[in-house]
């Protein structure tokens, strides 16, 4: 086990964690070592190349404008994204302040687009060069955006982060069942425990709290937001008008809980489209499923503080088994491996905020994911729009009626979550390349865009 509910929980800015987010943090590293090893000054020039799903996907996903920022010296935790308009004129008008303190000119063939060719280590690649001004190459270095905001460095070791440090360390959903079992304890125990090993208790907890606030500041600016979304599909954002419906609806509608549900999702996702402040989860095209399914626990499920800590360390615990054994990115496996996997994670935390067993747990966020098997990820224009938005309410809907199943269930289940994990996997490796972020399939090809 080598990844933390930190690493999965983000807090970042839109449209996109594997296609806005990880090329920032990619940009940023790469001037960053430019600057540790003093070579920033003698930059003349960059170029940055993309490849496969970034290239197809990437002006609509805001690529282009992650990679100036990053190269800038910002990064996605920290820039208010109000600022982001100003700092892109400044560099079109100004040039590129490489890491904020040399400038340089970058002109947008300086960004190229290579969208017939794929780099070795996965479809989202990306390769920066730094030239001398004689010509010659000061630096380059190839990155790979994995999914939620991971990055990896083509030759780079794996993460140093070991297992050793980490009390009850877990591979597989049966290993996290067979643990609880062995030392009496709840799946959210047993991560809380394993986090201990890199930062105190209370600063876990404020950690998540900090995350939950950041969703919550997401959901309600999505709530009171009107208007059209970027991107050039003239979609208009919805969540306001439904929310301002359903407070005025009387009566007592059973499904009033679903229809929040939905407007909860749909409002953390229109901000995400509008390239607001949201939080990955595990990746911000499914940025509107756990913190939905979070409202709605303490809403409708008298829910708490504590239950809300449960919900994030158990959620996380099986975003844990998708990302080390499977994949989160839509660019890899299609949107199972963000809409799907969210809805896993959601169900399962939903069933350990309610003070449901382990069993019941993994019983539901394989159930979650068993009914998202072969999801694409064929997004309209390339925008994080269509299907994306309510694709997230329809994901936390899902998660809830997961959740109740298992709980509900009295008679074991078939198939277990770890089947399900490599089933997700190996779905995603067989599906065709253009329904995985490519726009080139699907709705991105039959819808025609106005």
């Amino acid at each position: 086990m080598h990844t933390s509910l930190f690493d999965l929980f983000k807090i970042g800015i839109g449209p996109s964690s594997s296609h806005t987010v990880g090329p920032m943090r990619a940009a940023y590293r790469f001037a960053e070592k430019l600057s540790d090893r003093q070579l920033l000054e003698n930059v003349a020039s960059v170029r940055v190349e993309l490849f496969g799903s970034l290239a197809l996907t990437g002006v609509g996903h805001g690529t282009d404008r992650g990679i100036l920022l990053g190269l800038a010296g910002k990064q996605p935790d920290g820039i208010d994204p109000c600022e982001i308009p100003a700092l892109l004129a400044g560099i079109q008008k100004f040039g590129l302040p490489l890491f904020g303190r040399h400038t340089i000119p970058f002109a947008p063939e300086d960004l190229v687009f290579i969208k017939d060719m794929l780099l070795p280590g996965h479809s989202n690649g990306m390769r920066f060069t730094a030239f001398a001004g004689d010509g010659q190459t000061l630096d380059e270095r190839v990155f790979y955006s994995v999914g939620g905001g991971f990055i990896t460095e083509e030759g780079d070791a794996p993460a140093e982060r070991t297992e050793r440090a980490i009390l009850y360390p877990f591979r597989s959903a049966g290993e996290l069942l067979r643990i609880g079992e062995d030392h009496s304890l709840p799946i959210h125990l047993i991560m809380l425990t394993n986090e201990r090993a890199w930062r105190p208790l209370e600063k876990i907890r404020e950690g998540i709290l900090k995350i939950w606030k950041a969703m919550q500041e997401c959901t309600s600016r999505g709530l009171e937001t009107c208007g059209e979304l970027p991107g050039g599909l003239a979609l208009q954002r919805r969540a306001a008008d439904l929310a301002r419906n359903l407070r005025k609806a009387r009566g007592s509608d059973p499904l009033t809980g679903m229809d929040w549900l939905n407007v909860w999702a749909i409002a953390v996702n229109e901000e995400n489209a509008a390239g607001g402040r949201v939080v990955t989860a595990p990746t911000n095209g499914a940025a509107g499923i756990i913190p939905s399914v979070a409202h709605y626990y303490l809403r409708f499920l008298s829910g708490n503080d504590e239950g809300i800590l449960r919900y994030f360390l158990s959620a996380a615990a099986i975003g844990v088994l998708y990302k080390e054994n499977a994949s989160i990115s839509g660019a890899e496996v299609g949107c199972q491996g963000e809409v799907g996997v969210a809805c896993s994670m959601a169900a399962a935390g939903l069933v350990s905020a309610l003070d449901g067993t382990n069993e019941q747990i993994e019983h539901a966020a394989e159930i979650a994911m068993e009914h998202n098997l072969g999801m694409t990820c064929d997004p309209v224009g390339g925008l994080v729009q269509i299907p994306c938005i309510e694709r997230n309410a329809f994901g936390a809907v899902k998660a809830v009626n997961a959740a109740r199943m298992a709980m509900a269930e009295t008679t074991g289940h078939k198939v277990s979550l770890d089947q399900v994990i490599r089933t997700m996997y190996q779905t995603g490796l067989d599906m065709q390349t253009r329904y995985k972020e490519t726009a080139l399939g699907g709705l991105a090809l039959n819808v025609i865009e106005c």
